[in-house]
């Protein structure tokens, strides 16, 4: 298990051109590992998760250094999103803009009461651009998503949960998010990067289709060296010891 941290406390963790090279760099990292088995993305700033991109930088960019800066940030937020592994998104205070986004990119949010959500993006003269309007609305649905996004309001921890951009709100989002992350890795890791693998896959394409792409990652899972150790490990009425991608 990895805690990836956004530890730009000064600028409570406004994401600027470094910031993003550092999140890509560091994701990266974490998906090459085959020995991580979740990933937990959480803040070093006790007041906020992310406020999104650093407007005081990009203030200061000309069209074309806006234009060049572009790709690097469309590519820090995929690393996240593209993390082989389950990605828990540990939130505290505000996840504005693009660390709405950042914590949209993991496949899970907890979240405390005091959490603040928004893509504020459309108050500012632009648009969501870090994925916020295909993973909000794949999340909580068109007339969920277009509310919050037309309106750029802000939404608590409790009221986030209740519309399904939230997925469990908690007093400690770290540790209840450290603790789920435990819990996933417990498992085999074969078994979780291809059901992942599969549920990412089969998301924008038809039934049959999908069903296809669940047959193909139950194959690499059934034959793998962690299968005939969960079973072993049942018959046996012991807690297996997983040999993951090592033992393929």
């Amino acid at each position: 298990m990895v805690e990836l941290v956004l530890n730009r406390p000064e600028a409570m963790n406004a994401v600027s051109t470094a910031m993003a090279a550092a999140l890509t760099e560091n994701a990266s990292g974490v998906a090459a590992d085959v020995s991580v088995r979740a990933v937990v993305v959480s803040s070093s700033h006790p007041k906020a998760f992310c406020v999104g991109a650093d407007l005081k930088e990009r203030n200061t960019l000309t069209d074309d250094e806006l234009r060049a800066q572009r790709p690097g940030n469309r590519t820090a937020y995929r690393s996240v999103l593209d993390l082989p592994v389950p990605v828990i998104a540990a939130v505290d205070g505000y996840a504005l803009g693009g660390g709405c986004e950042i914590a949209l990119s993991c496949d899970l949010i907890v979240a405390s009461p005091g959490a603040t959500f928004a893509l504020p993006e459309v108050s500012v003269g632009v648009i969501p651009g870090g994925g916020g309007t295909q993973l909000l609305t794949r999340r909580v649905g068109w007339s969920r998503a277009a509310d919050l996004i037309f309106t750029a309001r802000r939404v608590g921890g409790e009221e986030a949960l209740g519309l399904g951009v939230v997925d469990r709100v908690v007093d400690d989002p770290r540790a209840a998010a450290l603790e789920l992350a435990g819990r996933i890795a417990a498992h085999s890791p074969v078994g979780v990067r291809n059901a992942k693998a599969a549920m990412r896959g089969g998301m924008d394409v038809s039934l049959a289709e999908g069903l296809d792409i669940e047959d193909a990652r139950w194959h690499d899972t059934a034959f793998s060296a962690d299968r005939a150790e969960g079973v072993a490990a049942f018959a046996e009425k012991r807690t297996p010891s997983w040999p993951g991608l090592s033992g393929r």
